[in-house]
């Protein structure tokens, strides 16, 4: 059986331009002692963006291991797949985010809830997990609209798993399940039930990806209770424990954190939480390379800051169409964005401040940087005039990528 190693960062290369420099921090975490296990990750959404397929991803993967003499495990993420294009992946991954958000709250057949109820119905009163002060108080009506809200999406979690293992045999990849983007959070209580009918659906779920308290909007610094997250995540992190003792699951099954980079105020109590429970964390920070790009390209000045600020002005120009698809995980004001003309004045020392995630240099900008996030569809529509850059200006965008991977997000999560 494939086995995802404890530590491991979900790195996604829009462009496929970035793997050395990706790779480059892994190595970099080797040599100080932390074992990251790398995997690349792209979405069918990204994919169609910039009009790229999964054989381009396992190839940049392969190639970049062999050139740098990775000699440890590393993976290709068919991320975020539903029934509708998993076929696509099947041939090229080896690790699947099984998506089923969409599925939460439609009502399941009537047969199969009560089913459910009954199955956990050993588990009414009071549920107790070991670590957790205040035990959980489990009701028929809890698990009732348990099952109203998560049987379907589990259900539909099956039914993929099943398609994928009947074309690559068990135990020959890594299985995620994916509930995070939805507006409410799910519960520790809700979780343990969601991981014991996960594990009655015969999923073996290496890791998975809970919606957790608070806004983790793309690319930009997490936004809400950070006390409420902490108790959150390390109850879901005991009761993980528990599910895997109760229920069979994958004795290395843990958590997940998707659109991860970057929530710079919430890594810390993770890094204690995965310490003081020795137990791992997957971290997925696609978007954060896309965005070392766009701030190496302006720092180098002359045609790569022009490029970023051409970059800048059509995405502004088209907001409502880039912003559209990520509304529930942004969070932007338009009026408040510089017109292009007030960024054609700027220098490219200026420009990469306002977009590198430096809080307290004053001219961190997070909406831009948000912005930006959504934009890389014009990056992609210009072609080879911004293919081309990123090779003309790789040292400079290098540089950028391995370092931010490592210092801003390895050390502190992992270390």
């Amino acid at each position: 059986m494939m086995i995802l190693g404890k530590y491991s960062l979900g790195t996604g290369d829009r462009f496929a331009h970035q793997g050395k420099a990706q790779l480059k921090a892994s190595l970099l975490a080797k040599e100080a002692g932390i074992e990251i296990t790398p995997v690349w990750n792209k979405s069918h959404r990204e994919h169609k963006t910039i009009k790229s397929g999964p054989a381009d991803v396992r190839k940049e993967a392969d190639n970049t291991v062999k050139e740098l003499g990775w000699a440890e495990a590393y993976f290709v993420d068919a991320d975020h797949i539903n029934m509708n294009n998993v076929d696509e992946f099947i041939p090229y991954s080896d690790f699947f985010t099984l998506d089923v958000a969409d599925y939460i709250g439609n009502p399941p057949e009537k047969a199969d809830a009560d089913d459910f109820v009954k199955r956990y119905r050993i588990f009414l009163g009071e549920l107790t997990i070991p670590g957790i002060g205040q035990p959980f108080h489990i009701t028929e009506e809890f698990l009732k609209e348990l099952a109203n809200n998560f049987l379907v999406a589990i259900k539909e979690a099956e039914k993929i798993y099943n398609h994928i293992e009947k074309v690559k045999g068990k135990g020959n990849f890594i299985t995620e399940v994916s509930m995070d983007e939805v507006e409410t959070p799910q519960t520790p209580a809700e979780l343990f039930f969601i991981l014991a009918e996960i594990a009655a659906k015969g999923i073996p779920a290496q890791t998975i990806a809970p919606k957790f308290t608070g806004r983790f909007n793309k690319g930009v610094d997490y936004v809400g209770d950070i006390k409420q997250f902490t108790k959150e995540f390390e109850e879901d992190i005991l009761v993980i424990r528990q599910v895997v003792k109760e229920f069979g699951l994958p004795e290395n099954l843990k958590l997940s954190v998707h659109s991860g980079s970057d929530k710079f105020s919430i890594y810390e109590p993770m890094n204690r939480l995965i310490k003081k429970h020795n137990t791992g964390l997957h971290i997925k920070t696609a978007g954060t390379t896309w965005l070392e790009e766009a701030i190496g390209l302006a720092e180098s000045e002359g045609k790569g800051l022009s490029i970023a600020k051409k970059i800048y002005a059509k995405a502004l120009d088209r907001f409502e169409e880039l912003t559209a698809p990520y509304a529930s995980v942004i969070d932007i004001n338009y009026k408040t964005l510089p017109s292009p003309d007030e960024v054609n004045k700027w220098t490219g020392s200026k420009f990469a401040n306002t977009l590198r995630h430096n809080q307290e240099n004053p001219d961190y900008n997070p909406e831009i940087r948000q912005l930006i996030h959504c934009g890389y569809k014009v990056a992609a529509e210009l072609g080879n005039e911004f293919t081309d850059a990123l090779v003309e200006f790789e040292p400079v965008i290098e540089k950028n990528v391995t370092q931010n991977l490592f210092e801003r997000h390895i050390l502190p999560v992992f270390r």
